[in-house]
């Protein structure tokens, strides 16, 4: 124990008195030990926060009837949805559609749980408000324009139920979506006024789900529900799902990558200073060698300086780095970054490496002295 003591405190001894330069090693190592966490929390916190984003584009997954069946009851979509992940499941959208005319124009309306339509199509921009109490609609830019109404307007829709027979309902416009796709040639009303509208009541067509979870997560969900439940095709939604799956790679690769720069940058800076604190002790070492002082003893203090200030600088960018990533995290996402305990004691490992390998080149340097020709002042 006495002899640890001593090694530690020639080690820091020595360290303070080329405090300038091992400043600027310290420096290289907590800067880049503060790149390595900051980018690997990022890395694994990358596929939570994309999928939030992504998650904004709308369903990820949609449920529709297997076969040639035509619809599948609410029972059943509640039956797949326990199938769903809760903690990952962000909402799940029944639908069903019927042909309608307002002033004698066609359109298409749809039943669906407005409030978790709202969570699987938070991209909807709605002049107006959400409908609140039975009666009201949401209606889309395009049937808005071609029959002239506004957020409070009052109209009449007509058309047959499915047993066909004819239906005349009022209703108020509470909204008009705007999404730049088909939606915008839709009416939608709750589940409950469409069934009454209709005379049918149970049956939906299809349902739409948004879940935070892999593409791979989501093709083992699929496959999950259709096994269990045979009457249902669950099916992904690829131009969502694809696309976030490229983004995550490439995003991922580039955190890979400017990872190994930084560490490489790193070392060689820690290397260079080394290199330099060698060489101005060269005179030292050859005294040293030339009073019995073994390689050994000299490769374990220039070994420890560099491994100490691995350590410290690990220390440091540990705190630095989530500090890092959580400020990247808010700036790009808008979201608050999930610490994560284990990257702490990697970073410190992968500082004291990373200085542990700069310094071979230095110490063998060291190593090679020659003390008679050191000490000739040659």
């Amino acid at each position: 124990m006495r002899r640890q003591r001593f090694f530690l405190r020639m080690v820091t001894r020595s360290i303070i008195r080329r405090r300038s330069r091992m400043l600027v090693a310290l420096l290289a190592v907590a800067i880049g030990s503060t790149v390595l966490s900051g980018l690997i929390t990022i890395y694994y916190d990358i596929p939570r926060q994309m999928g939030q984003e992504f998650r904004s584009y709308g369903a990820n997954l949609v449920i529709v009837p297997a076969g040639n069946q035509a619809t599948f009851s609410i029972r059943t979509m509640k039956d797949a949805a326990a199938l769903l992940p809760p903690d990952k499941l962000i909402g799940i959208a029944p639908y069903r559609y019927r042909m309608i005319k307002i002033n004698s124009q066609p359109f298409l309306a749809a039943g669906t749980d407005l409030g978790e339509a709202r969570k699987t199509s938070p991209y909807w921009f709605v002049s107006g408000r959400w409908p609140e109490t039975p009666g009201e609609t949401l209606i889309g830019q395009e049937v808005a324009d071609v029959i002239n109404l506004l957020p409070g307007s009052a109209f009449t829709i007509e058309g047959t139920d499915f047993h066909g027979s004819g239906f005349e309902r009022e209703f108020t416009v509470s909204g008009i979506v705007q999404t730049g796709g088909a939606e915008e040639a839709f009416v939608f009303m709750t589940l409950a006024d469409f069934e009454e509208m209709t005379a049918e009541s149970g049956a939906i067509e299809t349902a739409e789900c948004s879940i935070s979870a892999s593409g791979e997560e989501l093709q083992a969900i699929a496959r999950a529900i259709a096994e269990k439940i045979p009457s249902l095709s669950p099916r992904l939604v690829k131009r969502v799902t694809e696309s976030e799956e490229t983004v995550l790679t490439k995003l991922q690769a580039l955190v890979y990558l400017v990872t190994v720069i930084v560490l490489l940058l790193t070392m060689i800076c820690v290397a260079t200073t080394m290199m330099a604190v060698v060489a101005e002790r060269r005179k030292e070492i050859g005294l040293r060698k030339a009073l019995g002082a073994a390689d050994k003893s000299i490769i374990s203090e220039f070994l420890g300086e560099g491994l100490f200030l691995g350590a410290i600088g690990g220390i440091l960018g540990s705190v630095f780095g989530f500090v890092f990533a959580g400020q990247v995290s808010i700036s790009v996402f808008g979201r608050a970054i999930a610490f994560q305990p284990l990257i702490v004691p990697f970073t410190i490992a992968a500082s004291v490496i990373v200085t542990g390998l700069a310094c071979l080149l230095p110490v063998r340097r060291a190593t090679d002295v020659d003390p008679a020709i050191v000490l000739r002042g040659e």
